[in-house]
């Protein structure tokens, strides 16, 4: 189930700022600006982080993945039942089967991703049919801004 906000929920906004402050650090680093916050469900933040990719030469060091690799560790436990991630851009397949097997509650996204984003724009990993863990799913929170942080970024590197 996919929820488009018109009006998101006060702490949506909130957390996705601390996202967009995680992305902004990862540009400031080189990285594609992405960031993720996740959240336990009493609010506290539990673990955050950025892109990593090229600092660390791991195709896998995306910011939802750091975010909840960091998690596993601080809870001592890689079930993260409960939680929220908010993310600045729509999941990848590999992020949102992690997603997946993390049990994570609630994923809240910015910024849709029209060449790899598997949370409906270009697959379908999270929440398919035959997949036991659902997942409530809010797409476009704070969408502009974060999409156009990517446009930006992406811009710059062209010239």
């Amino acid at each position: 189930m996919t929820i488009d906000p018109v009006s998101p929920r006060i702490e949506d906004l909130a957390m996705m700022q601390l996202a967009i402050a995680e992305a902004r650090t990862a540009e400031a680093a080189g990285e594609v600006p992405v960031g993720a916050v996740l959240v336990s469900s009493e609010g506290e933040v539990i673990a955050r982080g950025g892109n990593l990719v090229l600092r660390t030469s791991d195709p896998t060091a995306h910011a939802e993945i750091v975010s909840l690799r960091a998690a596993g560790v601080a809870l001592g436990n890689y079930r993260l039942v409960g939680s929220t991630l908010y993310c600045t851009l729509e999941p990848c397949a590999m992020c949102a089967g992690a997603i997946l097997h993390a049990r994570i509650a609630r994923l809240v996204y910015a910024a849709a991703d029209p060449k790899a984003g598997a949370c409906g724009s270009v697959l379908t990993v999270m929440n398919h049919p035959a997949l036991n863990h659902r997942v409530e799913v809010v797409a476009g929170v704070l969408g502009e801004e974060c999409g156009a942080m990517l446009t930006n970024f992406f811009r710059a590197r062209r010239f």
